[in-house]
C-alpha cells in the first residue's frame, strides 16, 4: 500500500492524496460507507459502486459472530463473499465489544464478553482479532484498541493508552509472523487514544507512528466529550502524526464535522449517520436535513434536493418519498440511503477540488457559515 500527497492547500492543513490498494486507489479525503454486516444496509454493491465509493468498512465482531470468519475465507475473503470489487477496511471488533457486550472483562490479556445476539461467551484478544481480519481479507487492518468513554477519567484513560500501546505491538508481532492469507496485502492502521488529554494523546501517537507504516487512526472522539474538546485533539494531532501517511478519523461523520476535521489534516472519515438517519427518514441536503416524514412534505412534489443528481431527486418528490417511509416501504429506505451516501460522497467530491484549486479555506468558512443555520449538520 502506498499513499501520496498530491496538494496541500496553502491556508489550512487540508490535502489532497491517492492511497493505492491492490483493489484501486482511493482519492482523499475519502469517507467509507459502512457495511457492517458485509453489507451498506439495504444497497447492493453495484450500488455503492455508481455512487463514486471504492473503499467501505466492514466489522470483525459482526462479521465474527454472523457467519463466521473461517465460511469467509474458504469464500475467497470479503470481497469475494460480498461481491465487492473495491477496497476494504475493517474495524478491529474492539469498539463493538464495550459498546454492544454484555458483561465485558477487560484485562492486558483481550477481552471477556458475552454476544450481544445470544449471550454466549467469547474472548477477543489482540491476535485473534488479527485471525479474524486475516481470514476477512481486507486491505487495511484495525489494531485492537481500547476505548474509554468520553467522559472518563484521566487514569482510565491513561490505563487504556498503555494497553492498547501494547495491544498495537501484538498486533503487528502477529501480522508480522503470519502475513496475508489471501493474494493481496494488509496493511496495519495502530489507533490513537487518550480521549481529551492532550499528554495522553501524545504518548499514544509517539509509541504507535514506529507501527504505522502506511496509515495511522484517531480512535476515542465523538464518544461522549464536548465538540469544543473533540476539535482541540484534532487539531492537536494535526502537528503531531505523520505528514506523509493518511489519518484515519473514526467515527466522526456529520457533513460540518468533516469539513472542519479536513482542514485539521483528516483524510478518511466513516460514519453510521448517511444510513441510520436515511432509514429514519432524514436526508442531508445543501439546505440541511429535513425530515421527511413530517406532514409539511405530504404534498410537496419538488425533488428532495435540486442541485443532486442521485435517483432519488432525478426521478421522485418529497412527497412520494415521505408517503413510502409513512408505509414502511423497503424502496423508500433504499432511495433515502442513496441519497444521503451520494450527498457525503459528493461533499468530499466538493473538498477535494477546493483543495486543488487551494481555495478550501474561503469555501470551508463559506460552508460552515452556512450549514451553522440548520439543525443536525
Amino acid at each position: 500500500m502506498k499513499f501520496t500527497v498530491n496538494h496541500q492547500d496553502s491556508r489550512t492543513s487540508a490535502r489532497t492524496g491517492v492511497l493505492d490498494t491492490q483493489h484501486g486507489s482511493i482519492k482523499t479525503p475519502v469517507f467509507m460507507p459502512i457495511g457492517t454486516q458485509g453489507a451498506v444496509k439495504s444497497l447492493s454493491p453495484e450500488e455503492v459502486t455508481s455512487l463514486g465509493s471504492n473503499l467501505i468498512l466492514g466489522n470483525t465482531y459482526h462479521l465474527y459472530l454472523r457467519p463466521g470468519h473461517k465460511i469467509i475465507e474458504r469464500a475467497g475473503g470479503l470481497h469475494t463473499f460480498m461481491n465487492w470489487p473495491g477496497a476494504l477496511l475493517t474495524d478491529s471488533g474492539g469498539y463493538q465489544v464495550y459498546s454492544l457486550s454484555r458483561m465485558n472483562k477487560i484485562s492486558d490479556e483481550g477481552v471477556e464478553f458475552q454476544s450481544h445476539l445470544d449471550g454466549s461467551s467469547h474472548h477477543f484478544t489482540p491476535e485473534f482479532s488479527m485471525e479474524i481480519q486475516r481470514s476477512l481479507g481486507s486491505d487495511i487492518i484495525m489494531a485492537f484498541d481500547e476505548c474509554p468513554i468520553g467522559n472518563a477519567d484521566y487514569k482510565t484513560v491513561q490505563k487504556a493508552v498503555n494497553r492498547t500501546t501494547d495491544w498495537a505491538i501484538r498486533c503487528n508481532d502477529y501480522l508480522s509472523k503470519y502475513g496475508p492469507i489471501h493474494d493481496w496485502d494488509q496493511t496495519l492502521f495502530p489507533i490513537v487514544q487518550g480521549s481529551v488529554f492532550e499528554d495522553l494523546r501524545f504518548k499514544s501517537a509517539e509509541a504507535l507512528v514506529p507501527l504505522s507504516t502506511c496509515g495511522i487512526a484517531v480512535g476515542g472522539l465523538a464518544v461522549g466529550e464536548e465538540k469544543s474538546a473533540m476539535f482541540e485533539m484534532i487539531e492537536f494531532l494535526d502537528s503531531t502524526l505523520p505528514k506523509k501517511q493518511p489519518r484515519y478519523l473514526m467515527g466522526v461523520g456529520r457533513p460540518t464535522d468533516l469539513v472542519r476535521s479536513v482542514r485539521a489534516g483528516m483524510d478518511m472519515f466513516d460514519c453510521v449517520l448517511p444510513t441510520r438517519n436515511a432509514r429514519n427518514g432524514q436526508v442531508f441536503t445543501s439546505n440541511g436535513v429535513l425530515n421527511l416524514k413530517n406532514e409539511t412534505f405530504k404534498t410537496d412534489l419538488d425533488p428532495v434536493d435540486a442541485s443532486c443528481s442521485c435517483p432519488l431527486c432525478a426521478q421522485y418528490s418529497r412527497s412520494y418519498i415521505r408517503h413510502l417511509l409513512n408505509v414502511n416501504e423497503i424502496f423508500g429506505l433504499r432511495l433515502a440511503s442513496l441519497h444521503n451516501l451520494k450527498y457525503y460522497l459528493s461533499l468530499m467530491d466538493t473538498m477535494r477540488a477546493e483543495i486543488e484549486r487551494d481555495n478550501f479555506k474561503v469555501w470551508s468558512d463559506d460552508f460552515l457559515k452556512m450549514m451553522s443555520e440548520f439543525k443536525g449538520m
